[in-house]
């Protein structure tokens, strides 16, 4: 089990120049913005403006922190995203501007390279334990949003306590996540390689304007 402490992410500037990401871990370690396989990374948002375009990639994207953020996407569509919604997944080769509601928003981005990787991303809340499995060739990421959380992969006897912002990631094996105490707040991410070529995200439709 790898653990990614919060003050541990690499700081890079957006690909559009924009503002500031914090990288929590990627694929091959220390890729760059063009070659990642998958990335992991926060970002605070405080100001409207369009999000970073990469070619062949998708995206889902959460809001860890703040009041919301409304997408506004090309064909006119809008979602609005707040701390109580579902991780929102989207291509990330599609044009999006994003606008904070009520002051600077912090999210959760997880990006893979279609066709060569695939993710899956949940929230997690409450008291009971949340096990998240990785098979061969997968990885299981789990981010501490909120609270803190025991961390332990598969029958090892280590377990490591997460704090907010905290992350533990494992490979091949299962991540199991003990809350503790109230109040936390989990994203579980699973990272695999693409069977048969991912499928993109459609974007949102007029009907499912908000979300």
């Amino acid at each position: 089990m790898r653990l990614i402490r919060a003050a541990e992410g690499r700081r890079m500037p957006w690909k559009n120049g924009g503002g500031e990401t914090i990288e929590i871990a990627c694929f091959p370690e220390g890729a760059g913005l063009a070659d990642f396989g998958w990335r992991v990374s926060a970002a605070r948002v405080a100001a409207a403006g369009p999000f970073s375009l990469f070619p062949g990639v998708d995206r889902t994207l959460v809001v860890l922190s703040g009041e919301g953020l409304e997408l506004g996407f090309a064909d006119g569509a809008a979602v609005r995203l707040d701390q109580a919604s579902a991780p929102y997944a989207f291509a990330a080769d599609i044009k999006v501007t994003g606008t904070p509601i009520g002051g600077p928003i912090t999210d959760l981005n997880v990006m893979t390279r279609r066709g060569v990787f695939a993710h899956r991303v949940r929230r997690v809340e409450g008291a009971a334990p949340a096990r998240l499995e990785a098979g061969e060739g997968a990885l299981a990421l789990a981010f501490v949003a909120a609270g803190r959380a025991q961390a332990q992969a598969g029958g090892a006897a280590e377990v490591a306590r997460l704090e907010p912002g905290d992350a533990a990631l494992v490979s091949g094996a299962a991540l199991t996540l003990t809350p503790i105490g109230e109040g936390c707040r989990l994203y579980l991410i699973e990272i695999a390689p693409a069977r048969g070529g991912a499928r993109r995200p459609a974007p949102p439709s007029r009907r499912h304007a908000r979300a």
